[in-house]
Parts: structure tokens; C-alpha cells; sequence
């Protein structure tokens, strides 16, 4: 744990509602201050462009982030060749490489452009989904404007807004105690926000976390989808009786059929999947008719074939995605690993949005621990490791973990140690860890790797 977080872990409970809330003020300004509103208006004023409009809007917005790229961008003014950039400067997309993750995750600091110094910069980390975090460095405009997508494309299509009381799992710890008996959860009263922990769920807890939405009024919720649906399960199980929600919208984890079903029983109200990437290099919400479009204002996306070739519609392939609302860290064709296919029939709602028919392979394992709490986006374990090349986490047993780490010189038993106490923070001290250094982590046929593996029934 970093030093915010020890000081943290160590207030009573009153203080550390508090405390969220006192970060609660600066995290509302730096989400919906300064320029948020233009950036909400901008998307409502785009919602209903023609394919046309779309066109020569991405045509434009192409230009000038590939113009920042040749000239004032560390990275691709050194690796593209100068055919290349000639290239780019005329707007072809098509003509240039495929970025991989590796150097973005070797130097963030690569990709941001060298003619700017914003006075405030702030770095978010993926969780690491393919073993080792990627450092995103935003302006807090180009954060205000993933908000303002959010509000105007996602919450908006499933009648509620971020101004209402909601209800959040993320990867926040925010119980620090993996054998606390409650509350599990920490209120945010500026933005009248619950923080649910995803680190506590199990079928005597989901009564705590359904009082919760009771005495906050909560509205809507959003969130690991997986999440959502653990506390589903258990709420059908025990027959708990859940307050009248508007609408759930989740995120980070492929939302199926069978979810779906089981979040609608369980909460009683429709849900609704995002996709999206914590580096915002693209934007997908479902609409009122059920579909999920991509928001041609968010980036460009492509889906393509292992030869490079497009996809046709109702074909899978890999998603490659240029964002054209980041120009401080541009990323240009950023392969993310995911698996996705084009929708073949146009969307009733009448959106001249592309749509996506299926996303592929974003579902985790689930880690069980010994009291039957389960845990997703458990590989959050590696955000903050700077001596992990790679990891992956496999659990033998309900009482055994091992955490495979390919490691740089740098790690030491310290590195270990501190790993071993995250596994425990979350799975509490009965669990053995066995860390085991490794030289490389396999990957499957498409160059991807299981950053959690689960060997127990369930």
C-alpha cells in the first residue's frame, strides 16, 4: 500500500468516510469543473449526426491529432518512417503501424506530446488486465470530457445522470479489513456516492450492501459487472427484498445474457453494458433498443482480421482503436487485446452510430476465498509494482494462491512480501501464497495470456 493508503487503513470508520468525501471535492471539480459543461454540450449537439457528419468530423479530428503526432510526439516521430509520416500528415490512418502495449507500458511518458506543460497532470492505471498496469496521462479537460461521454451517451440512454445518488464497485479498496464484519462500503457525500468494496461479497454480506442503497436513497448503479452480478445471485438466493433502482450500467467485464437475466430479476430494473478502456481510446453504450453503439466522437475504431484486413460485419476479430479526444498522450491504432464483432443490422433507435454486436473475452475468473467471499479483477494486486514485468495469479485451491511474477532485476523480498500482504488484505491470512518467479507467463494462440486462473469448482 502506498502512504495515503496506510493512513488510510488506519481511521476509524467516521474518518474515513470523511476522508472519501474530502477527496470527494477535489475528485467533483476535476471530473465536472472547469470546461465539463462545454464538453457535455458538444456530445448532446452530436448525438443525432448523419454518417456524413460523422465522416468529416473524424476526418478533421484525425488531422490534427496525427499532425501532433509527427511533430511533437517523442514516440512516433522517431519510430514512424518518414513514409510514414508523410502518410499521416494526409489523414491515412490505414498506412501506419499497429501500436502494441509494450511501450506504452515500458515509458508512458514516450507518448505525451512535448509542446504542452499543463499545470496539473493526472496519471490512471489500468488494472492490468493482460498481468502489469499501463500508466494514462490525462489533462483534467480530457478528463472532464470522459465524463461528459459518460453523462451524455451512457447514463442519459438509460434515463438517470451522474447528478443522482449512485451506488459503485470499482477496484477501490475501500474496506480495508478483509475480515471486517461491515460496513462494506464508504459514502461520498459530495457526489451522495457509495462505494461499494468488491473485495467483501459473499451470501451472508449482501444484506449489508442492500441497506446500504436503503439509507442512501441510492438511484443507479454502476460498475464491474461481475460484481453486480455476484450480488445478484446471493440476493436471489437469500430472497433479500432490494429498493427501487432506475438502472444499472456496467462496466469493465463483458455483461452476458445470463447476467443480465439475473441482475434484472435481482434489482428489478433494466441494465445496461459500457465499454470502454481506462485509457479512453474508445466509448460503447447501449441504447434504449438494447444495441451498443460506438460514439464516432470518442475514436476510431477498427476490427480486423490477423492479417490486417477489416472485418466484415458478424465476423470476430481484434480491436484496434485511435482516440481523438486524448491529444496529450495520443494513442494511435492501439491494439487492446480485445475481441469484438460489427453488428450486421442497423440499430431501430435511429443513431448513425456504428454498432457492436458482441465484445469478446473481457470475463474473468472469479477467486473464492475460504469464507465464500468472491472476488473479481483480482490482478489489481499488480497496479503499483514497478518491479513486475508480468503476473498472473492462479488460484490450486480455496486455501492456496499462487501468484506467477516475471520480474526485473529490481525485485527483491520486499516486492514479494508486499504482494503476498495484498493477496492476504483481500483473502485474509488463512490463504497460502506461493510467489513464483518466473522467466515468461504462456500465451494462448492469439498472443494473449489468463491474468487470473481459477482450478476450483464454483
Amino acid at each position: 500500500m502506498n502512504f495515503s493508503e496506510v493512513v488510510y487503513s488506519k481511521l476509524p470508520l467516521p474518518l474515513q468516510n470523511g476522508a472519501v468525501s474530502l477527496y470527494g471535492v477535489y475528485w467533483k471539480w476535476l471530473r465536472f469543473g472547469g470546461n465539463y459543461r462545454f464538453h457535455e454540450k458538444s456530445y448532446s449537439l452530436r448525438n443525432r449526426y448523419t454518417t456524413d457528419q460523422w465522416a468529416e468530423y473524424q476526418r478533421n479530428k484525425l488531422s490534427e491529432l496525427l499532425e501532433i503526432c509527427v511533430n511533437n510526439v517523442p514516440y512516433y516521430s522517431r519510430e514512424w518512417s518518414q513514409e510514414q509520416k508523410g502518410e499521416a500528415l494526409k489523414g491515412d490512418l490505414l498506412a501506419l503501424p499497429l501500436l502494441e502495449k509494450e511501450p506504452l507500458r515500458a515509458d508512458p511518458s514516450d507518448f505525451v506530446r512535448t509542446d504542452r506543460s499543463p499545470l496539473l497532470k493526472i496519471t490512471t492505471y489500468t488494472s492490468g488486465s493482460t498481468g502489469t498496469p499501463i500508466a494514462s496521462i490525462c489533462t483534467p479537460s480530457e478528463i472532464r470530457d470522459s465524463l461528459a461521454i459518460r453523462e451524455v451517451r451512457s447514463a442519459n440512454w438509460a434515463g438517470v445522470s451522474f447528478k443522482l445518488p449512485r451506488a459503485t464497485f470499482s477496484g477501490r479498496m475501500v474496506e480495508p479489513d478483509p475480515e471486517s464484519t461491515g460496513p462494506y462500503y464508504r459514502f461520498n457525500a459530495v457526489e451522495k456516492q457509495v462505494y461499494f468494496s468488491p473485495f467483501h461479497l459473499r451470501p451472508e454480506t449482501a444484506h449489508s450492501y442492500i441497506e446500504a442503497l436503503k439509507k442512501h436513497k441510492i438511484q443507479w448503479m454502476t460498475g464491474y459487472a461481475v460484481s453486480y452480478y455476484l450480488l445478484a445471485k446471493f440476493i436471489l438466493e437469500a430472497g433479500l427484498d432490494v429498493p427501487p433502482l432506475e438502472a444499472i450500467i456496467t462496466t469493465s467485464e463483458k455483461l452476458t445474457p445470463e447476467m443480465r437475466t439475473a441482475m434484472e430479476k435481482a434489482y428489478r430494473c433494466r441494465v445496461y453494458e459500457e465499454y470502454s478502456t481506462v485509457e479512453n481510446v474508445l466509448f460503447a453504450s447501449e441504447c434504449e433498443q438494447g444495441r451498443l453503439h460506438v460514439s464516432p466522437d470518442a475514436g476510431i475504431v477498427e476490427i480486423l482480421r490477423p492479417d490486417g484486413s477489416p472485418c466484415d460485419p458478424g465476423e470476430v476479430g481484434e480491436v484496434i482503436a485511435t482516440c481523438l479526444t486524448r491529444s496529450y498522450q495520443p494513442l494511435i491504432r492501439f491494439r487492446l487485446g480485445d475481441l469484438a464483432a460489427w453488428d450486421e443490422e442497423p440499430c431501430p433507435c435511429g443513431r448513425s452510430m456504428p454498432v457492436i454486436k458482441e465484445v469478446v473475452g473481457r470475463i474473468e475468473d472469479v477467486v473464492v476465498g475460504p469464507d465464500g467471499r468472491q472476488l473479481v479483477r483480482f490482478h489489481g494486486i499488480f497496479t503499483h509494482q514497478p518491479h513486475v514485468i508480468e503476473g498472473q495469479i492462479i488460484q490450486e485451491s480455496l486455501n492456496q494462491i499462487r501468484v506467477r511474477i516475471v520480474p526485473t532485476e529490481g525485485f527483491s523480498d520486499t516486492d514479494k512480501s508486499d504482494i503476498v500482504n495484498r493477496v492476504h488484505q483481500r483473502l485474509g491470512d488463512r490463504v497460502k501464497v506461493i510467489v513464483e518467479l518466473v522467466p515468461s507467463i504462456e500465451r494462448t494462440k492469439s498472443g494473449k495470456f489468463k491474468a487470473v486462473i481459477s482450478l476450483i469448482e464454483k
